[in-house]
């Protein structure tokens, strides 16, 4: 197709790439979901302001701007390595939405902003910290409704002719059958993995216990509600890529199945509110779920490109020189984890 960029070459083998890309996103993911989830939560609680839905709320206030900084960082790099590999497809539809895209940024200034404000006079703002936490909360689900519009509008470049006559970056992908229930999809895993994540700070704690019932109340009912909604996009996937995973590729099936196992593994923990069985299913199941969507961009890209199609060579330097600034990213983030941890439990 003419509209498709020519791809750059790689200075290494692009299997190099797709590990940092799927390791980073799983990471972000969780980052994300617990963000996002969170300050749902914080803001569902804050109009309801019950003693033990205060005491979440209170704990989800001291947690979410360390995770919302996190999830930033992890997902820069997650961005970086799609764009090495994707770039001749997200670079057109970034541009197609540019308007939102670029909007993207503003709008993270002033959810942090807010969640900070939020976090550090919640006693003073007593019930008008709803509106701090709900602003951030929407802010969060406007990002996330235009991740979604631009990850679906990069797999579909027969949409991109809408260009000509709306030529302004103002295009989202509403006419995709796959973009509601992607976006849902990603939004109620977000309580889902939200609620999880209190109930085992909780469990950590040991000293509000209605926080580990009240997490796993979310995480269940979340679950639950995603199996429909998981279903939904499913079916609005094209029909060549639904059947892969039924039954038309078998690596596609098996992947499914075993997702679809470890589903009711997880209800079953959560509904006898094993915490910590919960979580490691969980971790499965988005390293599952990361690999599926994988398959599924693959095989959406398949007649138009193939990260085979690249042009690779043996500069390993950079790379070399990039593993070693991670290495050292990481401990020194492991390090302030640790400080923030214990300047908490000191106050």
């Amino acid at each position: 197709m003419e509209l498709i960029p020519t791809p750059d070459a790689l200075p290494v083998p692009a299997g190099w790439f797709d590990f940092f890309l799927m390791s980073t996103f799983m990471i972000h993911i969780l980052l994300m979901n617990i963000m996002v989830g969170g300050s749902m939560i914080a803001f569902y609680n804050s109009l309801r302001p019950t003693s033990g839905g205060l005491e979440l709320e209170k704990d989800i206030s001291k947690k979410l701007t360390f995770v919302i900084s996190l999830a930033i960082n992890f997902g820069v790099g997650t961005l970086l390595f799609l764009q090495i590999l994707y770039g001749n497809f997200f670079y057109v539809s970034s541009q197609l939405m540019a308007v939102f895209w670029l909007s993207v940024i503003i709008l993270l200034i002033i959810a942090y902003y807010s969640v900070y404000y939020y976090k550090f006079n919640f006693e003073r703002l007593n019930i008008s910290r709803s509106y701090f936490i709900g602003a951030a909360a929407v802010i969060f689900l406007c990002i996330a409704f235009f991740f979604s519009s631009n990850m679906t509008l990069m797999l579909k470049p027969s949409a991109w002719t809408a260009y000509f006559s709306k030529p302004g970056g103002t295009i989202l992908n509403l006419s995709d059958p796959s973009l509601l229930p992607r976006f849902l999809h990603f939004m109620t895993a977000s309580v889902a993995i939200g609620g999880l994540f209190f109930a085992i700070v909780g469990t950590l704690k040991k000293d509000h216990p209605e926080n580990i019932a009240q997490g796993m109340n979310w995480f269940l009912y979340a679950t639950l509600a995603q199996i429909a909604v998981g279903f939904w996009f499913q079916m609005s996937l094209p029909n060549e890529i639904i059947e892969l995973f039924m039954g038309g590729s078998r690596t596609h099936t098996i992947l499914f199945l075993i997702s679809l196992g470890l589903v009711i593994v997880t209800i079953f923990f959560a509904i006898y509110r094993k915490v910590w069985a919960s979580g490691v299913s969980v971790l499965g199941l988005i390293f599952l779920m990361v690999m599926m969507r994988d398959m599924v961009r693959t095989a959406y890209l398949k007649p138009f490109f193939s990260l085979s199609d690249l042009q690779t060579g043996s500069q390993y330097s950079p790379m070399i020189a990039f593993l070693i600034a991670l290495v050292i990213s990481i401990g020194i983030i492991v390090y302030v984890i640790r400080l923030a941890i214990k300047s908490e439990s000191a106050a």
